[in-house]
């Protein structure tokens, strides 16, 4: 008998059931733990399966949509399987856009569902009705895979399967699920489909022969590692295949961890804040491997260390998905292929006794270690950000979760911290590429709650504003995060370009702060301010200790801007190039 007929059978001698508690059975199948929503009218028959099923499953009660679709897509990055948030219509599926661009440009597999008007209601404009292929879709040029909507609650399986198919296959990212409040609180008897696993594309074996080829004529190869899919064995893999071949390895924009940075062919994070040797080893390089990026902006430093859309080096790019492979850049070599499997297929790759890079090899990765030395700070400042980081690299534990959202603070941690990487057995750092405001606290308050591992964000005032209201999720949800502010009393970045572009200008960037350290009392976090370098190794060391989460701020000059500059010298150059 045909499993059709199997599935029509078992569902006949089902008990009936609302749809909404049948959607919550489909998402247990699925292995979901945790969905990351606000509660809204429209999905009342869903909440209703939560409490039904609280055992196995636990709906986190989130503060804003912003930060709920965040957490979802930090358990996506974590788990390598769909996270899962749960709006309501209208004003909540908005909300909750900002993580859906997040999992779309960080090839992070998501669901979200959103409960809608119900079908009666339909193409009225009716309260808080949106078209939501409109405005996800992919046909629009918008930023989920799929965009459907359940009408029939006997496919409420049919549709979570398929939800969580495409978005774990090819390039991983978000699937918006739309869900009419009437259709939740019909009956049924459906069963859930069975758990599905990602689908794994190998390698061409023919692709693989001329890789090698390329290899053996290079003398300056270079690999770039980054892009989502990427598993502990496939970063195992990806250091043997390194090793066979002794090939420098950079990790794309914000995806730090994939290769061990503590590996003597690590060469360095390609992605804002370079180091400029490290972008002149690129240009001079004969032949890029990129396995998993997408090679966008930011890790290509505007499309200018490879030129876009055919670069000088010889270009090799094995993807996920064969819609990007060729998109941006017409590569020498495409290589359609999962994370997974490239990195096994090439660390059987046949690698002669010796190559002609291997000092290559070697000056990249002294030249990330030189770049790891700080500029001696100067007498006058107050705090010194890489000793301050560097304590951090000291005390936190080695599986311990980096997080952090968009701001010239997150340079710190990107140029000095050192990621053990997935190799290790844990990702270890959640980061958004598309460069959001906000992430950085619902992303730690996420990976606690769902892993348990210690969470650690570094936020700025601006940043921390943006989702800081995510502190009532965790002190609920029995999580705690430790969250170093730095306040310097502006949005940083944006003074920054403006000090370059119209120096001495400022306009917008100024900000007024509350107490932090009374803001984060107040929901249940320890609050700590720490003015100089010396106060923050015990801060930090309680902060450890402690069994509810803190936050530690710093007060920070605004002239301590960049890794690399002050704003004062940022400032004096713009001058001196507007006078020439």
């Amino acid at each position: 008998m045909n499993q059709s007929l199997n599935i029509k059978e078992n569902n006949e001698d089902r008990k009936e059931q609302i749809a909404g508690h049948l959607l919550v059975e489909c998402l247990i199948e699925q292995g979901v733990k945790h969905v990351f929503g606000v509660p809204g009218e429209s999905y009342l028959a869903v909440l209703d399966g939560f409490h039904a099923y609280k055992d196995d499953i636990d709906f986190v009660i989130c503060r804003q949509e912003g930060g709920a679709a965040f957490m979802a897509e930090a358990a996506g990055k974590l788990t390598q399987r769909p996270g899962v948030c749960m709006v309501t219509r209208g004003p909540g599926a908005t909300n909750a856009s900002i993580g859906v661009h997040a999992a779309f440009q960080d090839s992070t597999p998501m669901v979200l569902f959103v409960g809608d008007v119900g079908s009666d209601f339909r193409n009225r404009e009716a309260f808080q009705e949106l078209d939501y292929s409109s405005f996800f879709g992919p046909s629009t040029g918008g930023m989920a895979k799929r965009v459907e909507r359940i009408d029939d609650p006997a496919r409420i399986p049919e549709y979570v399967a398929r939800a969580f198919a495409t978005a774990m296959n090819g390039r991983p990212g978000p699937v918006v699920v739309v869900l009419p409040e009437d259709m939740l609180t019909k009956t049924v008897h459906t069963r859930p489909m069975p758990r599905l696993e990602a689908v794994q594309a190998w390698s061409d074996p023919g692709a693989l022969r001329t890789l090698r080829e390329m290899l053996l004529a290079s003398t300056k190869p270079f690999v770039i590692a980054g892009g989502g899919g990427w598993t502990t064995q496939a970063a195992q893999a990806l250091e043997r295949f390194s090793e066979n071949w002794h090939l420098p390895v950079g990790n794309a924009f914000r995806f730090q961890d994939t290769f061990d940075n503590h590996h003597p062919n690590y060469a360095g994070e390609v992605g804002i804040g370079l180091n400029p040797k490290l972008a002149k080893r690129i240009k001079e390089s004969d032949l890029i491997i990129a396995i998993g990026p997408r090679l966008g902006e930011m890790t290509t430093q505007g499309y200018t260390l490879l030129k876009a859309p055919k670069a000088d080096q010889k270009l090799v790019h094995f993807h996920a998905s064969p819609e990007e492979l060729n998109r941006v850049y017409i590569a020498d070599l495409a290589i359609l292929s999962t994370m997974n499997a490239a990195a096994r297929s090439l660390e059987v790759l046949t690698a002669p006794v010796q190559v002609p890079w291997e000092e290559w090899t070697r000056s990249a990765n002294a030249d990330f270690l030189a770049n790891q030395v700080p500029p001696a700070p100067s007498p006058e400042a107050l705090i010194d950000m890489p000793s301050i980081i560097e304590t951090v690299n000291q005390l936190l534990p080695k599986d311990a979760v980096l997080t952090n959202g968009a701001g010239n603070f997150a340079s710190w941690v990107h140029r000095y911290h050192r990621h053990h990487g997935i190799s290790k057995g844990h990702k270890t750092q959640l980061a958004p590429t598309l460069g959001s405001m906000g992430y950085g606290v619902p992303a730690g308050i996420a990976a606690n709650i769902t892993t348990g591992r210690t969470a650690f964000t570094i936020a700025g005032d601006g940043d921390f504003l943006m989702n800081g209201q995510e502190l009532a999720t965790a002190v609920q949800h029995g999580g705690k995060t430790i969250i170093v502010l730095l306040n310097n009393g502006m949005y940083g970045t944006i003074r920054m370009h403006q000090e370059r572009e119209y120096p001495w200008n400022e306009s917008g960037s100024k900000l007024v702060n509350p107490d932090f350290v009374a803001y984060a009392k107040a929901f249940g976090y320890e609050g700590v301010r720490v003015h100089k370098t010396e106060e923050f190794e015990p801060a930090f060391k309680a902060a450890l200790a402690r069994a509810n989460g803190t936050l530690i701020e710093i007060i920070l000059d605004p002239e301590i801007i960049t890794t690399r500059a002050s704003m004062s010298q940022i400032r004096d150059a713009a001058l001196k190039a507007q006078r020439s």
